[in-house]
C-alpha cells in the first residue's frame, strides 16, 4: 500500500552500502541467494521457537532483498536478476507461515494455509498482470526501477515484514494475524483481477 512512497528514502539509505559491495564485486545475484538462505534459517528458527532470532533472520532477509536491487542499479540490472529476486520473495513468504505451523500445528496448520492460499492469490495477480503488461510493452510508473511490472495494492512488501515480525513479537496471535492478512490479501487480489478485467483487453 505504500511502497511506492518508501521506495526513494529505501533507495538513497542503501546506495552506500550498495556501492561499497559492488566496488567489492559483490553481485546482485549472490545477495538475492544470501538472503533466501537467511530466510531459510528464519523458517527454521519459527519451527523451533526462536522467535527473537526468526525476527532478526527476517529482517535481515529483507534487508539483502533492498541490497540486491540497490547493487542491480549500480552494476546494471539483468533480466536473470529480477526473475530471481521475485521468484525467491514469494516462496520466502509461504515459507515463513509454514514455520509457525511447523512449531504448533494443531494451533497455527489452518490460518497458515489460509494465510499461503491468500499468498498466491495475491502473487498469481501480480505475476499474471506482469506477464500481460510486458506483452503490452507497459511499465509501472510508481515503480520505475523494478525489473518487472509492479502492481501495487492493500498488502505489498511493506505489510508483509511489519506482519512477520509482529508474527514474531506476538506468536501466540499468529492465528488472528494470519487471518487479518489473509482478508487483506483477499481484498488485493480481488482489486488486481478487476484491474487487469478493466485494464486488458
Amino acid at each position: 500500500m505504500i511502497d511506492a512512497r518508501l521506495q526513494p528514502a529505501l533507495r538513497a539509505a542503501m546506495h552506500p552500502s550498495a556501492r561499497w559491495l559492488a566496488r567489492r564485486g559483490v553481485g546482485a545475484d549472490m545477495l538475492s541467494i544470501g538472503g533466501f538462505v537467511l530466510g531459510l534459517l528464519a523458517v527454521a528458527a519459527l519451527a523451533l521457537g526462536w522467535w527473537l532470532a526468526a525476527g532478526l533472520l527476517i529482517a535481515a532477509n529483507r534487508l539483502m532483498d533492498g541490497l540486491d536491487g540497490a547493487v542491480a542499479r549500480i552494476a546494471g540490472p539483468t533480466d536473470r536478476g529480477a526473475f530471481l529476486d521475485i521468484a525467491l520473495d514469494f516462496v520466502f513468504y509461504a515459507l515463513v507461515p509454514l514455520g509457525f505451523a511447523l512449531h504448533d500445528p494443531e494451533a497455527n496448520a489452518l490460518p497458515a494455509a489460509v494465510l499461503i492460499a491468500a499468498f498466491v492469490g495475491t502473487g498469481s495477480s501480480f505475476l499474471a498482470f506482469a506477464a500481460i503488461a510486458a506483452k503490452r510493452g507497459r511499465q509501472a510508473a510508481d515503480f520505475p526501477a523494478k525489473g518487472i511490472y509492479y502492481l501495487g495494492g492493500l498488502t505489498e512488501g511493506f505489510e508483509t515484514i511489519v506482519l512477520f515480525l509482529a508474527m514474531c513479537a506476538f506468536p501466540g496471535s499468529f492465528p488472528l494475524l494470519a487471518g487479518i492478512f489473509a482478508a487483506a490479501c483477499g481484498v488485493t487480489t480481488v482489486l488486481r483481477w478487476h484491474q487487469g478485467w478493466t485494464g486488458f483487453d
